[in-house]
């Protein structure tokens, strides 16, 4: 385990400090959720943009079948898929 030494503006502090006595965490602990955190917006800042409109409800005939980089690939699947 490492250990680390942050200097924190007087914003920053009183932020940290509300955090720690609002949730009953220690500081590492609130440090520790804040890093998840970030870590957890930045993948999903970071998703494909075939990734983000595969997890969106658009309604009938609004499904991605194929990234656009795959567009043969998912027009054979929706050739497959209809009724003779």
């Amino acid at each position: 385990m490492g250990v680390k030494t942050v200097r924190l503006d007087e914003d920053s502090e009183r932020i940290l400090g509300g955090l720690v006595r609002e949730t009953g965490l220690s500081i590492s602990a609130v440090l520790k959720q804040g890093l998840l955190a970030l870590r957890e917006t930045r993948h999903a800042a970071g998703s494909r943009a075939f990734e983000v409109y595969e997890q969106l409800d658009l309604g009938p005939g609004g499904y991605a079948l194929a990234p656009s980089t795959q567009t043969r690939r998912g027009v054979e699947e929706v050739l497959r898929r209809r009724p003779r």
